[in-house]
């Protein structure tokens, strides 16, 4: 018997996304963001969380969307990236949704970011699809090099 699918669903734009609930630690307000000097576009910034500095992605950007004016929906989807903890900022975040594994299909090589693949499927759960997303591509390595100097404890930087 196969268990269904358990990820968090989240909006950008008008898209419906989801990532595995396990690599989803909590989903917080939006709080001031800390601007970091020659971050890449979609790099907010950094910011406090119970002591941790955790640097904030805004995933709005990341897809290539036009920016939009922050309101009160919006959310930050603290994620587990190996070991970094990483802050997502996305228009609104809902619930955990159930999907089975017949509903899944495999993308179809329209999803692209510079060669690499972030969509890993596209689930249909009540006549609306949600777009599956792979942490590890969506946020390379490479572009988070630069900033690990800021990941840690605010503690120790005081």
């Amino acid at each position: 018997m196969n268990k269904d699918l358990q990820v968090v669903g989240f909006r950008v734009g008008d898209e419906t996304f989801g990532l595995p609930i396990s690599a989803v630690r909590e989903i917080v307000r939006v709080p001031e963001i800390t601007a970091v000097p020659s971050a890449p576009a979609h790099i907010e910034g950094v910011i406090n969380l119970r002591g941790r500095i955790v640097f904030v992605v805004d995933l709005r950007k990341r897809f290539g969307q036009s920016e939009i004016a922050p309101n009160k929906k919006n959310r930050i989807l603290v994620v587990e990236l190996g070991d970094r903890i990483i802050g997502l900022i996305v228009n609104s975040a809902s619930e955990v949704l159930k999907i089975p594994p017949s509903e899944i299909e495999a993308p179809t090589g329209l999803f692209q970011d510079d060669g690499d693949q972030y969509v890993t499927g596209v689930g249909k759960l009540d006549g609306r699809l949600v777009l599956l997303l792979d942490l590890h591509k969506i946020l390379k390595s490479g572009e988070l090099a630069p900033l690990g100097e800021f990941s840690g404890s605010a503690e120790a930087r005081t």
